[in-house]
């Protein structure tokens, strides 16, 4: 329950609505218990008119309210059917009166729980953009989207719902014995004796239902994300034929998910039972023990059938303890899981005294070590490069050598373990993240596009809204404004999912147009031209030739671009540079660079003599 502590900042900020709604709570409730009072009058004046009948004097005990309804009825001396009819409308008048108090009751504190599940959604949605990197290689997407929808939901039960009936319980139930005591002591605890047990019933499956519901919770985000990667990767499922083996896994998920819901709502079901049980139990007590008294003196009788009637009003709240504590539960268990997150601290923060001023000047790795903190790797070992302003350097190496380590690292995506990188003197960490990564572009080897149109996935990394001019010189420098333009609504079409209705190639130019149009200090380049031909990709080096003239450039790739002058080549291996220099010191070295050089040209021979051929 502690876990639920984490909610009162919310109820503080609606407490207008939390404090008011309670008051429409109680003021239901009251005009509730008033109606029995009045049957419980009007049947002791039926025996006034029943064969034999004794007087019945108006027992103390009753609210003021009815305590002067029936004093002005007994002073006016009403015959016997205007009583009645007089009775019967003010119980009416009372149940319309507490009809409208349960409305407005609703519309406070539902619609309250629904303000603050709009607030908590966006706390975590918050949260997430605030985490780093390595918190969402060590978190599936399922359980974060399950955690933001489902759990918060869960929760929100609790804010309005289970809220809502606790404070009613406690209301009728106060007011009901409150009323029951003043009529009749030894009656009332006589009605009440089967309380405890139910009490006692609520604590022990209370706790058994806490367990379940964490474990039902961590199975539904398993679930979630075997659903969500079965989605994402659906045309690689279809095209190895693993339909089947797919769907016993989820099945698998699933079966586990369903017998832990089923354990849940089999416990869940001791409740009902056991509520119906107690409040029979109340019931007959009432009748035998008030029955008794009767036979004595007749007067009992408007007490009996007020009891009845108090008995049956407690019904549903009691009967609603379960459920209601079984929404407390669930939503502890909820809150605990969203808490998680959103206690976490990333672990790439700004300094209070980090700057703000536009980054400008050299890059400098000074004896940088970093080693991936969730599988162990060690990417970066005692790396010293220095790049000028306005320099273009490539960055070669084989699969894993940390290539893309190096623009993880100046983007503060991570921090080294030791060393520092610099910018113009000033390390990074020293510097806002923000203002240092809007002035980085970074197109990423793993190309991103939103389901959204072309023209806005290329001016996504613009804080303003971008002409279509600007938007059309971005694409004409990465080559695919032409390709766009035979697109059924030009710049305007919207792209599916993750880019999913371009080509590979398609994709990796407009992601290069993204990173162009910010107009950056820095731009790096991670093998973000494997997915093109070498006509398209000769066009884009001339392009990016010109435009990075006066730019700072790293461009991380497997191949080398013979058509592109670098100022600075290096080439990077178990996360150390083993070569460094130009294009001509490098082939004079008679290393790697070299020796893949002479690979790529002896491959463009072969394609220059097959294309001869052809023709």
């Amino acid at each position: 329950m502690k876990q639920l502590s984490a909610i009162n900042p919310y109820f503080w900020k609606y407490r207008s609505r939390f404090f008011i709604g309670i008051i429409f709570v109680i003021g239901a409730n009251y005009f509730a218990v008033l109606a029995p009072q009045i049957t419980g009058f009007v049947v002791n004046q039926v025996q006034l008119h029943l064969p034999g009948a004794k007087p019945v004097l108006s027992k103390p005990g009753h609210d003021w309210l009815v305590a002067s309804f029936i004093h002005w009825v007994e002073t006016n001396n009403f015959d016997f059917e205007a009583l009645v009819a007089i009775s019967s409308l003010t119980i009416l008048l009372f149940a319309i009166i507490r009809g409208i108090l349960m409305f407005f009751m609703r519309q406070t504190i539902i619609v309250m729980s629904r303000h603050i599940e709009f607030d908590q959604k966006n706390a975590i949605f918050h949260q997430y953009q605030l985490l780093d990197t390595n918190f969402y290689k060590t978190n599936s997407t399922g359980d974060l989207m399950n955690r933001m929808s489902e759990d918060v939901s869960r929760v929100r039960m609790f804010t309005g719902p289970a809220i809502m009936y606790l404070i009613n319980l406690v209301a009728l139930i106060g007011f009901s014995v409150v009323s029951m005591l003043r009529k009749d002591v030894m009656l009332t605890l006589y009605v009440l004796a089967p309380l405890p047990v139910l009490a006692i019933t609520i604590y022990l499956v209370n706790s058994v239902i806490n367990k379940k519901s964490e474990k039902i919770q961590s199975l539904l985000s398993d679930l979630t994300s075997n659903a969500q990667e079965s989605y994402s990767g659906i045309r690689v499922i279809k095209s190895f034929v693993q339909e089947k083996a797919m769907l016993g896994f989820f099945k698998k998920n699933s079966e586990a998910y369903r017998e832990q819901a089923v354990g849940l709502a089999k416990v869940e079901s001791i409740y009902f039972p056991s509520m119906a049980l107690m409040i029979g139990l109340s019931t007959l007590f009432t009748i035998c023990i008030g029955g008794m008294q009767a036979l004595h003196d007749s007067s009992k009788l408007g007490l009996i059938v007020e009891f009845v009637i108090y008995i049956n009003m407690l019904t549903f709240p009691v009967s609603a303890i379960g459920w209601t504590a079984s929404m407390i539960q669930r939503a502890a268990a909820s809150q605990k899981r969203i808490n998680e997150f959103l206690h976490a601290t990333p672990n790439i923060q700004n300094r209070a005294s980090a700057s703000v001023q536009p980054i400008t000047g050299s890059i400098e790795f000074q004896k940088v070590n970093f080693t991936y903190p969730h599988t162990g790797i060690k990417a970066i070992q005692n790396l010293n490069l220095k790049i000028e302003k306005g320099q273009k350097v490539l960055v070669l190496g084989r699969t894993g050598s940390g290539k893309s380590t190096l623009a993880q690292l100046l983007l503060r995506f991570y921090d080294p373990q030791e060393g520092s990188v610099k910018i113009g003197e000033k390390d990074v960490k020293e510097i806002d993240s923000k203002i240092l990564r809007e002035q980085i572009s970074y197109v990423q080897q793993d190309v991103f596009l939103f389901s959204d149109t072309v023209a806005n996935n290329i001016s996504f990394g613009l804080s303003e809204k971008a002409t279509v001019e600007k938007i059309e010189k971005a694409a004409q420098f990465s080559n695919v404004h032409q390709e766009i333009l035979g697109f059924d609504k030009g710049y305007e079409t919207l792209i599916g999912e993750r880019g999913v209705t371009l080509s590979g190639g398609q994709k990796q130019r407009i992601s290069i147009a993204r990173a162009l149009i910010k107009d950056p200090e820095i731009i790096v380049f991670d093998d973000c031209l494997s997915a093109v031909d070498a006509k398209t990709e000769y066009k884009i080096l001339s392009n990016l030739y010109t435009y990075l003239k006066e730019k700072t450039a790293i461009i991380i790739t497997h191949r080398i671009f013979s058509t592109f002058r670098f100022d600075k080549i290096i080439v990077l291996e178990n996360g150390s540079i083993i070569e460094m220099g130009d294009h001509d010191a490098l082939i004079m070295q008679n290393g790697y660079y070299a020796e893949l050089y002479r690979l790529q040209l002896t491959e463009q021979e072969k394609e220059l003599e097959e294309n001869n051929l052809e023709n």
